[in-house]
């Protein structure tokens, strides 16, 4: 079967075409060999079945270079993520974590591990944020507090102002910026429209876009209908002809049973839907944006909920039922969710 032609190529000799098309595929191939890959994990820790055992935060090496640490359900339902990414000049750290993470002493392993690991004394941290929401930003006191030679920290504020000056991002939303960590660039985008100052972050290393809270597997709080459509189609464009790895996000609140969720204030999640997505899932999210024509409404995906929010979509009384409800049961068995629920669970 003939091979259609682009509308660009349709002016070329067919040899010509084919040649430019081989020319193209050659040159994706040849980047997507470059991408450094690492693993994930099977399942994550969320919050039991017993907190007793459970450590603060869970530490998985995606590769030696790049080390993922998530959260205890046990420490705060919002169980987030936060990613630390080595360069050869400096590390960043991507957020800090929720309420009561105590994220230090995690943090302060990892790092002199990996400063062993490589014969290093020191290894200056860059902290950063995916947005301003509070279950990011909780342990930014914290670091500021940690007095470790070892590892002299800079935060960046989570502000529009300070968030353009680091990455040299001249035009906010529309411009990208950068931040080279040492042979290791890392491409940032604002995306607003969770949060104002919403950004995502390609690290041309691993092939991997970070998304903070506007994609992940759950619910996705559209908080400004507008801002976040034209963020989706800034990554949608920015990762054209990119090589993606994975989408990684801030939270799980999908389980594995397709269009199903975990109620707000879930602590333990035992069958919790995988972290990583692929970048189809950004043009199903600009699918599902397009079909509502300009009429914000809550519908439910496979892997994720598009769930618009903000004073047009204020939380019920229903809602905040629920979530009470569900917080207190999962902290009345936060020591042994191994028991069978009481038969007037919802």
């Amino acid at each position: 079967m003939p091979i259609p032609l682009p509308p660009h190529m349709c002016k070329l000799t067919a040899a010509a075409a084919l040649a430019l098309m081989c020319a193209s595929l050659a040159w994706s191939v040849q980047t997507a060999a470059e991408v450094v890959p690492g693993s994930l994990p099977l399942a994550w820790n969320t919050g039991g079945p017993k907190c007793m055992e459970m450590p603060e935060w869970q530490i998985h090496e995606y590769n030696p270079s790049l080390f993922i640490l998530r959260q205890s359900g046990c420490t705060d339902f919002e169980k987030p993520f936060v990613y630390l990414l080595f360069g050869g000049e400096r590390a960043l750290l991507l957020d800090t974590g929720s309420r009561h993470g105590n994220i230090v002493p995690a943090l302060q392993l990892t790092i002199h591990r990996w400063l062993s690991r490589n014969h290093r004394s020191a290894i200056p941290l860059v902290v950063v944020h995916t947005h301003a929401h509070s279950d990011h930003v909780a342990g930014d006191a914290e670091l500021l507090a940690l007095k470790d030679p070892g590892i002299p920290i800079t935060l960046i504020a989570a502000t529009v102002e300070a968030t353009k000056k680091f990455y040299g991002m001249a035009n906010w939303p529309d411009d990208p910026g950068s931040v080279d960590l040492g042979s290791r660039v890392i491409d940032v985008l604002a995306i607003p429209g969770h949060e104002t100052v919403g950004v995502a972050l390609y690290d041309r290393q691993t092939g991997i876009l970070f998304t903070g809270d506007n994609v992940y597997p759950g619910r996705l709080y559209i908080r400004d209908f507008s801002a976040y459509e034209n963020s989706n189609q800034r990554m949608i464009r920015f990762t054209e002809g990119k090589p993606v790895a994975h989408i990684l996000g801030n939270h799980i609140e999908q389980t594995r049973t397709p269009f199903l969720d975990y109620p707000v204030g879930t602590l333990y999640q035992p069958n919790e839907h995988e972290l990583a997505l692929p970048r189809g899932v950004l043009f199903e999210i600009q699918a599902g944006l397009a079909a509502m024509q300009g009429k914000p409404q809550r519908v439910a995906y496979r892997d994720f909920t598009l769930w618009p929010a903000g004073p047009a979509f204020p939380s019920t009384e229903e809602d905040e039922a629920k979530f009470k409800r569900t917080q207190q049961e999962q902290l009345d068995r936060m020591w042994d969710q191994t028991q069978p629920r009481p038969s007037t669970t919802p």
